[in-house]
This record gives structure tokens, sequence and C-alpha cells, in this order.
């Protein structure tokens, strides 16, 4: 009865939480600046109506806010419907850069695609979207 006891203690200690700061945890500042180094003008852009059978251009900017250059590594559109073009420069502080979608507007109706953009400062891809209605051409 005894090690019942002593093992339950043990375990109510255990999940205290009197020890929940005892393990160092990352920073929010550190997260938010990582988060905060490439500033989008927008991540997802609505392009209304458009004619089918006419490619649309869609361009997304952003501003290089870290404090040291970064290069865009990778862009991927969503589909094969989808081609993409980028600043394929070195984007250094406070500069901007872009990355561009041309999508083709073949079948009418709704639409949303995605563009995946991994950069020299993160290796997680950043997903930018775009959305609208393609139109039959009168």
């Amino acid at each position: 009865m005894k090690k019942i006891t002593v093992s339950t203690l043990l375990a109510a200690l255990a999940f205290s939480p009197i020890y929940a700061n005892v393990f160092p945890v990352e920073s929010s500042s550190v997260i938010k600046m990582i988060a905060d180094a490439i500033k989008w003008k927008a991540e997802s852009i609505d392009v209304g109506n458009i004619p089918q059978g006419k490619p649309k251009l869609i361009r997304f900017e952003f501003t290089n806010t870290s404090g040291k250059s970064i290069m865009i590594e990778n862009v991927a559109p969503s589909c094969g419907c989808t081609t993409a073009d980028y600043t394929k420069t070195e984007i250094k502080p406070g500069k901007k850069g872009f990355v561009e979608a041309s999508y083709n507007a073949a079948n009418t109706g709704a639409f949303t695609k995605t563009v995946s953009v991994t950069t020299s400062d993160s290796k997680t891809p950043k997903t930018l979207s775009f959305k609208g209605i393609v139109i039959a051409d009168k």
C-alpha cells in the first residue's frame, strides 16, 4: 500500500504546475523576428472575374524587413495551370521583391490556387493564394 501512495505522490508532483517553468522555452520575440523577415503586401488576392482563355497575371510583392539579404530559393505553383516567376537576385534589407503567378483561365467557374515560396531565411514554405471566377468570353 505504501508503494502505491508513494507512486501516486510522485506522479502528482511530476505533473504539478510548480515544474512548469523548469524547462527553457523559446522566446516569442525570436519567433516574431523570423516571421517578420519578409512583409508581404498581400498573402491572398481576389482577382474577381476574369475572361476565359486569357492568362491572368497575379503579382505578390514583399519587403525584406530583416537585417540580412534574402534569396527566393523555390516557387512552386499548386497545379500545372499556373506558372510562376520571382525576383531571382538577392533582396537586400529594406528592398522589395516579387512573386508572380500566371493562371491559365481555361475552364469557367470559381477557382482558388496557391503558390508555395521558400526563401533562404526560412525553409518552411510560405503559401500565397489567389482566387476568382473565370467567365465565358462573349
